[in-house]
Formats: structure tokens, sequence, C-alpha cells
């Protein structure tokens, strides 16, 4: 079932946004951060009533939401938002899949994280096919500030964070231009379809730590 709305859903923006490249990113990159956002307010939940308490799986989610922030910002730096229609389609699409993901998450918690697996497994898709397409025309743009400074000259703390896959300062992407930029989209996209499958594992709960927290427990 799940499955078969994504497939409907990719159906939909791949018509809606065939040759609209910046403003499908937009709203891609609006609604990826939704799983995230309730997980986070599922996860709250649970220890508010004294069920579970797991901070190192608030810190990955909320790391890999600050991580899908940055892309949204930085096609909205690329004027993906300037159409109202299409800010209008990314916010109530993010409101009606933001409460599937917490009916989901209750009820199944495997299953959300699978939804969320599909939905980065197309962004990783879109963006390869995106640089394989225009790879020649990025290459001589230059690359957004807010990209600049979230993967290279900012506080990377929170950028090593959603990559379980990972040590930290394992990943630092090179950010010469906006063809780097869309290659570290893309591959950050990669590291989340990653941690998704780590969070379906039947011991995930036992096992799955943040990073940093990997560091802390092998020293």
């Amino acid at each position: 079932m799940i499955r078969c709305l994504v497939n409907f859903l990719e159906f939909l923006v791949n018509r809606f946004y065939r040759n609209r490249w910046y403003p499908r990113f937009y709203v891609l990159e609006t609604v990826a951060r939704v799983p995230y956002f309730a997980y986070i307010s599922v996860l709250h939940l649970y220890e508010s009533l004294g069920c579970w308490r797991k901070a190192d799986w608030l810190k990955v989610h909320f790391a890999e939401s600050w991580n899908e922030l940055h892309h949204l910002l930085i096609m909205e730096s690329l004027g993906g938002d300037r159409q109202w229609l299409d800010c209008f389609i990314a916010r109530h699409a993010a409101l009606v899949y933001y409460w599937i993901i917490v009916f989901l998450y209750l009820i199944a918690p495997h299953s959300a994280y699978y939804f969320a697996e599909l939905v980065e497994r197309h962004a990783y898709h879109t963006y390869d096919t995106f640089l394989q397409e225009k790879g020649d025309e990025l290459k001589v743009l230059e690359a957004p500030p807010i990209a600049i400074n979230y993967y290279r000259d900012g506080d990377l703390y929170m950028f090593d964070e959603f990559q379980t896959s990972h040590l930290p300062a394992e990943r630092r992407p090179i950010v010469n231009n906006l063809y780097d930029v869309f290659v570290a989209i893309r591959d950050d996209e990669e590291e989340h379809i990653k941690t998704m499958v780590a969070c379906q594992k039947s011991d995930a709960q036992f096992i799955l730590k943040s990073p940093h927290n990997k560091v802390i427990h092998s020293a």
C-alpha cells in the first residue's frame, strides 16, 4: 500500500513539474522534512508518558530535519518558491503528510520508516537525473552562500549527526560551484536512505546511536 501511494505521488510530481526543476525541488524538500518532525513528535509523546526515552533517536531525526531544512533554504535561494501555487501545494502536502506519518508511526514505526525511505529514494534518483541532464550548466554557476556555510564553512556538528553510517568528519563535500552543491544534496539523500533502513531493523532501538555517541562509546 505504501509503495503504491508513493508511486502515485511520484507520478503526479513528475507530470506537474516535468520541466520545472527548482520548484520541484522546493516542493520535494518542503515535504521531505515532515517525517522527521512526525517522528520527533511521537518520540516526545512517548517520553512524556514515561513509555520510552531515546535521546539518540531524537538527535538523529532532528539532524535529519536540519539537513532537509538547508536543502529547502538552498532551493529558496535558487527561486524555487517564487510561485504562489508551488508554495500552496508544498505546504498543504506537508500538512497532510505530517498527520499520515504521525498516525503510522504510532501504530507501525517500521512502516513509517519505510515510507520515508521510499520518499528519500525518489529524491535521490531525482537529483541524480538532474545532475546527469544539467551537469555542464551547473558547473559554471556559483554555489549559494547558504550551501557554502552549511557544507563547508559553518558548524558541521549537525551535518555529521544524521549520517549514521559514518563517524563524525568522515564526509566533507567539496563545494566550489552549483554542481557540487547538488552532488552534496544527492549524497545527503543517500545517507537518509541508509538511516531509514537502519531504523527498520528489529534491534534498531538497542544499537542505533548518533555518530557522536558512537565515538564516545568506542573511546
